[in-house]
């Protein structure tokens, strides 16, 4: 098993990996979005992604999600851990703490969303997105660096790069009942379903968004601050997590079988350019 950590806004490394090495990984899609940080830490294999890149160089709708998913899949990560910043909806979900995301509601309209296609046509569910084992593994790693862990939330994911206007930021809140606002977490969430690997997002609140009257809009300087409080958090999870890790196992909750019955396009009228592009992603059903 290898644990895939990817690190959002503020979260750029991880400290302590044993044999620690920057690793080029060439895929279909691309070249993801920065070299992936391999070694060891608690005895557990570990892939580190930051997602923006090394000095926060990709802006949130220019993420190559497809090879960064892809990247992760071929050095053989079987669970990813999420982390990335995020506003929030609720009182109780104050700036500087933590949300275990379950539910997604996605806005994004210029993201390639899928790896499947015309050639090879598929559908997973995504009913629940996200797999409550690993969640509660990186619940209970979170709060045993002291911040204080919400375990569910629905997030809003939002195209970007700009922060909402205050009529849509009132729309996600009282219509929509959405928790927390970000930009990042779809489609990763999606490939990562479809890669067939277990995904928990570990949502870092920074602020309140623009609804709140207290707050006022978001502040660039406000949410950096708050980022670099919860980067060492972020990272005392990281370190957390081989400790409370379950063992090796099938996924109870079938997220590495969610292509057993999705392709649906017969054997022989499958393009074989496309079938070469999912040689890792699909590998266990192709």
């Amino acid at each position: 098993m290898t644990l895939g950590i990817i690190g959002g806004s503020g979260v750029y490394r991880i400290d302590g990996l044993d044999g620690a090495a920057w690793q080029e990984v060439a895929t279909p899609w691309g070249a993801p979005s920065d070299a992936i940080l391999t070694g060891t830490l608690g005895g557990a294999r570990m892939a580190f992604l930051p997602r923006h890149g090394r000095g926060h160089v990709h802006s949130p709708s220019e993420i190559p999600y497809r090879a960064n998913i892809d990247a992760l899949k071929r050095l053989g990560v079987t669970r990813i851990v999420s982390v990335s910043a995020c506003g929030s909806f609720r009182e109780e979900m104050a700036p500087g703490d933590f949300v275990l995301v379950d539910q997604f509601i996605d806005r994004t309209r210029l993201r390639p969303q899928s790896f499947f296609g015309t050639g090879c046509v598929a559908h997973v569910s995504l009913a629940h997105p996200t797999c409550p084992h690993l969640s509660a593994a990186a619940a209970e790693a979170a709060g045993a660096t002291g911040v204080r862990v919400h375990v569910s939330g629905t997030y809003l994911a939002m195209e970007g790069p700009q922060f909402s206007t205050l009529a849509e930021s009132r729309m996600y809140r009282e219509a929509w009942g959405a928790d927390v606002v970000g930009m990042t977490a779809m489609p990763e969430a999606r490939l990562a379903r479809e890669a067939e690997i277990c995904y928990a997002p570990v949502a870092m609140v920074t602020d309140y968004d623009c609804w709140h009257e207290d707050y006022g809009a978001v502040d660039v300087a406000a949410v950096i601050a708050t980022l670099t409080a919860n980067a060492e958090h972020a990272r005392g999870l990281v370190r957390g997590l081989p400790g409370v890790l379950p063992e090796p196992a099938p996924c109870p909750h079938n997220c590495d079988r969610a292509l057993d019955h999705a392709i649906i396009t017969a054997p022989d009228a499958r393009d074989p350019s496309v079938l070469s592009r999912l040689d890792a992603v699909a590998a266990r059903v192709l």
